[in-house]
């Protein structure tokens, strides 16, 4: 019985060792849309990636193991492609100066299973990286860069080879009906947040004006607010009144020691009376 207690025991128990392609998790924001990467991040360990290791015109699973899998919170636009929000199996096929990238309903973990898709497959150009053969990217990378509020890029980065795949989003559309929404019964703040984004994207300057100013009415006067006004004056040509608000707003911050704030108002006022 003894002997028989032992072996189930040593049966049921699992051996954890390091994974060789450890896996790798990226999450962003770009916009309102957040895009969430999980994938296998093998090592190059001395060995020619590209043209061998993984050869130029065969589909390449990204990663290692399981096919890299990308998860879109809403729609975008992906290297030229209308994708759907969802989650999809991402793959790619190599080349010397272009890949092809690929995106298939995420339905399996083996990719070799992926034969259809509704996204078109979309092709870029590759960039190498100039760096001394002994400072190689090691492990295999995907990350984002270049974040604005309409887009950014999904990179792949391995060895020395940068592969760029530029991601839009309709922002604007969301905001706008986010504003639409918000406004049938708005509080101090969200006029406030909807003249910050009519001033940061340059949009009708007499509208974020008039919903600063309902913010300031409804008791949100705080020096970063008062800030925002100066500038929208400012934008709409009314320098004496943004000397004004921002006269004001120095005074806030000062009180409350907001050394950054403190030096953008003063820099402005300066600025303005030059004008």
């Amino acid at each position: 019985m003894l002997v028989f207690g032992l072996s189930t025991t040593m049966m049921r128990a699992q051996l954890q060792t390091p994974e060789p392609s450890p896996l790798g998790k990226v999450e962003q924001r770009i916009g309102l849309v957040d895009i969430s990467v999980e994938y296998s991040r093998p090592g190059k360990k001395g060995r020619v990636i590209f043209g061998d290791v993984v050869p130029f015109d065969q589909v390449w699973r990204t990663g290692a193991n399981a096919a890299t899998k990308i998860t879109f919170s809403d729609d975008v636009n992906f290297g030229g492609a209308e994708v759907k929000k969802g989650t999809y199996a991402m793959l790619t096929k190599p080349g010397k100066k272009t890949w092809s990238v690929m995106l298939y309903p995420h339905n399996s973990t083996n990719y070799g299973t992926y034969l259809e898709s509704d996204v078109q497959p979309i092709t870029v150009s590759t960039e190498s990286i100039e760096m001394p053969k002994e400072t190689d990217v090691e492990s295999f990378m995907i990350g984002f860069d270049g974040m604005n509020n309409h887009g950014g890029t999904l990179y792949l980065l391995w060895e020395r080879t940068y592969v760029p795949v530029e991601i839009k989003v309709n922002t604007d559309k969301a905001v706008e009906a986010n504003i639409a929404k918000v406004m049938e019964g708005p509080a101090a703040r969200d006029y406030y947040s909807a003249a910050s984004y009519y001033y940061a994207e340059k949009k009708d300057m007499k509208k974020a004006l008039e919903w600063i100013n309902t913010s300031i009415e409804k008791g949100y006067e705080r020096y970063w607010v008062l800030r925002t006004k100066s500038l929208i004056q400012a934008e709409l040509g009314d320098k004496k009144g943004a000397i004004e608000t921002a006269t004001k707003s120095l005074e806030m911050a000062t009180k409350d020691e907001d050394t950054a704030y403190i030096k953008m108002n003063e820099a402005s006022i300066a600025e303005w009376k030059k004008m």
